[in-house]
């Protein structure tokens, strides 16, 4: 229970797993290659399709190589064998990452556009466009895994150019597959000569030949649009990278394993987002524009009065940057020495709001952070451009631009009604609370 999807290599000393989550994706030339340190599973995408075409929330896939076997270049293989081995339900609820707002990602370069909406179920519409007339523009469109995966979705098989599938082999990445394991789309001239070549590269007895259809050896399709289906089944395993299934409509132009991947981790950041706030969120939260308010900031930051410094967190990317909001109030304590005929907040507590947001950020880049402090080691580059007075609202902006180990460096700026206050360098170290 609550294993997740994760590969064993079991042909390697000591049986190293690697979890199906997006950090443990190294490569996504061609298909999606997971790793951890140097073990590596390469062309996971058609279990990862299978596993998540029927809904599968935790389960231990064991190789005893370095790659799935390619079979006929399809995800139904692997959906036979599951069904056959059967499923077991569990007891625990099934999470849902439930898509509440539009998500967007596209590369104009490529002309590949992926939007996701709001849905009660996973929903796909795929559109691919290739110049090759093999291929052309199709269409196809997913109402619902468990309504068409299986029988629609699922025998699609995987298509190729003649030269990638002929890179591939000599790289040694398909040992498993073979001219039959894909649709290969003929892509230049094939003489005697390349015929005979192709034969050997591929271990082949039977001759080849280009098909009228643009298709090595004429190869008949499954489906009309055969080629898009596969596309949208490939979709469907990129996701579970994530690590929950979602419930949205993607709607895709173009795409391939690394813009789904790209996508995946845009939907896992706002999944990471929700979950942070469902876990420290406090009882009396009432503001809307706020990630973390002041209660729940309270329940993370260990600072009390009359040393928080942050009111509340109004966004932040893990891993990325952070945004909190101090209000400036007459009623801040220093303000009685700082000065009482001129008061202004001090330059020193300025930037201990900002360490501060920058430490909110760092413990939540990090596993276990109720475990950790964070110590600050250097500030560097501090410049003052304003001052910050009462009534004022500081909005204090930190981005991440190094994390190795146990130490990190930040840049941060502090704004008062859009206008920069002061802006630093932080140099910090990660320590365990226990060795302090």
């Amino acid at each position: 229970m609550n294993e997740g999807i994760s590969f064993t290599r079991i042909d390697v000393e000591g049986c190293p797993k690697i979890p199906a989550l997006l950090e443990n994706v190294v490569d996504i030339n061609r298909g999606t290659t997971l790793g951890i340190g140097e073990h590596r599973v390469h062309t996971v995408e058609h279990v990862l399709s299978a596993v998540a075409g029927l809904e599968l929330d935790n389960i231990v896939c064991e190789l005893d190589n370095i790659e799935p076997p390619i079979l006929d270049g399809s995800v139904k293989p692997f959906v036979d064998k599951l069904l056959e081995a059967g499923i077991a339900e569990q007891e625990a609820e099934k999470n849902w990452l439930v898509i509440d707002k539009p998500i967007s990602y596209s590369e104009p370069d490529r002309h590949i556009d992926i939007v996701v909406t709001p849905s009660e179920t996973l929903r796909i519409t795929f559109l691919i466009d290739y110049k090759n007339p093999a291929l052309g523009t199709q269409y196809t469109f997913m109402a619902g895994l468990k309504e068409e995966f299986v029988e629609e979705f699922a025998p699609a098989r995987t298509f190729c150019f003649l030269s990638e599938v002929e890179a591939l082999r000599e790289q040694g990445i398909i040992k498993g597959g073979g001219l039959d394991s894909a649709l290969v789309i003929v892509d230049r001239e094939l003489p005697e000569p390349e015929r005979e070549r192709l034969k050997k590269l591929f271990d082949l007895k039977q001759d080849i030949f280009v098909g009228e259809s643009g298709i090595l050896n004429n190869v008949p399709m499954r489906f009309y649009n055969e080629p898009v289906r596969h596309k949208a089944a490939d979709l469907v395993g990129d996701l579970a990278l994530i690590g929950m299934p979602i419930k949205g409509h993607i709607l895709a132009a173009r795409s391939g394993h690394a813009a789904n991947v790209a996508l995946a981790r845009k939907i896992r950041d706002e999944y990471e987002k929700k979950m942070m706030v469902r876990k420290y969120q406090g009882k009396g939260a009432r503001d809307s524009d706020a990630m973390f308010d002041a209660i729940s900031v309270m329940n993370i930051m260990p600072h009390r009065y009359p040393f928080l410094l942050v009111d509340k967190i109004l966004d932040m990317e893990p891993g990325k940057k952070v945004i909190a909001q101090k209000n400036v109030t007459i009623n801040e304590p220093f303000f009685q020495g700082h000065f009482p005929a001129h008061p202004i907040m001090p330059g020193v507590l300025i930037i201990e709001a900002m360490a501060q947001s920058g430490g909110f950020l760092l413990l939540h880049t990090i596993p276990d952070p109720e475990s950790k402090w964070v110590y600050f080691m250097a500030i560097d580059n501090a410049r003052f451009r304003k001052p910050v007075v009462p009534g004022d609202v500081l909005q204090m902006e930190m981005q991440m631009l190094a994390l190795r180990r146990s130490t990190c460096k930040m840049v941060g700026k502090a704004y008062v009604d859009g206008k920069l206050a002061v802006e630093a360098t932080f140099m910090s170290a990660i320590v365990d609370r226990d060795n302090a």
